[in-house]
């Protein structure tokens, strides 16, 4: 486990053992009040045994919230196990706690301890198990959700990617989105910039797209690549040839890419 793990489920085992104890108490004054002639130390011994062994056994189904929060099991997976925990959970319960209620008995009272019809018994004990069985469970489950969204932390946001120009022998980098388009020049391309700069590189403009198309440019002429995000519309120039809008800036569109026309449109 990581240490997030272990301090958010150490956090909430600290919980349910203060409410284990918290029941403990109100049951033995319950109890006493109820019938005062069994005294102090028969309700004590009752509650005490049982709160001990649920102290210890808690970690059956902070095992269970571990399980479900790592293998995400489909619910009917889920169910048909917790149902089968539930019922080994309250067995133990059960047998830790007369097991341990005969020791005191024995030891202070000088008395046998009877825990009655075993069927009927076990039945009220388990009703009254399946209910903290749950909760604990609940509470581990929403403590270890909770420690993962701590250390996973506020989401970053990506930087937005950016692009080199070798602009001679000085290099300049720019975020993709400032590249309205780019323009063959010769043995040159130009980049032309959202701030007004058109620095130069030595390439061809294939070699561009092939480093620019996964950005969202493309070829609408032999001499233009164009970033979709930047197109603002599409004008008609007759015989299928298009003006691609960019601004205050006009590309060619001819009628030889029509994937591009495509892929403006879309």
């Amino acid at each position: 486990m990581t240490g997030e793990e272990r301090l958010w489920l150490g956090r909430a085992y600290g919980l349910c053992v203060g409410l284990f104890v918290s029941i403990c108490i109100v049951n033995i004054l319950t109890v006493q009040h109820d019938a005062p002639r069994l005294g102090v130390v028969r309700p004590a011994i009752w509650e005490l045994s049982s709160a001990l062994v649920l102290v210890v056994i808690t970690t059956i189904p902070a095992a269970m919230a571990v399980w479900m929060v790592r293998a995400r099991p489909s619910w009917w997976v889920a169910a048909s196990a917790h149902i089968v925990v539930a019922l080994v959970h309250s067995a133990i319960h059960v047998a830790a706690f007369v097991a341990l209620r005969k020791v005191a008995h024995a030891a202070l009272l000088d008395e046998v301890y009877r825990f009655g019809p075993v069927p009927s018994e076990f039945l009220y004990e388990f009703r009254k198990d399946m209910l903290g069985y749950a909760a604990a469970t609940i509470i581990c489950w929403l403590a270890l959700m909770r420690g993962a969204q701590k250390a996973a932390g506020p989401a970053i946001a990506a930087a937005p990617p950016t692009f080199d120009i070798q602009d001679g022998a000085r290099l300049i980098r720019v975020p993709v989105a400032e590249i309205i388009a780019v323009r063959s020049a010769g043995n040159y391309v130009e980049f032309i910039l959202g701030d007004g700069r058109r620095p130069l590189t030595r390439s061809s403009l294939g070699a561009a797209l092939e480093s620019l198309a996964r950005h969202g440019f493309v070829r609408t002429h032999k001499s233009w690549l164009v970033n979709k995000t930047r197109v603002t519309g599409l004008k008609p120039e007759g015989s299928g040839d298009y003006a691609v809008e960019l601004g205050g800036l006009e590309a060619p569109l001819s009628r030889r890419f029509p994937e591009a026309l495509a892929a403006l449109r879309g």
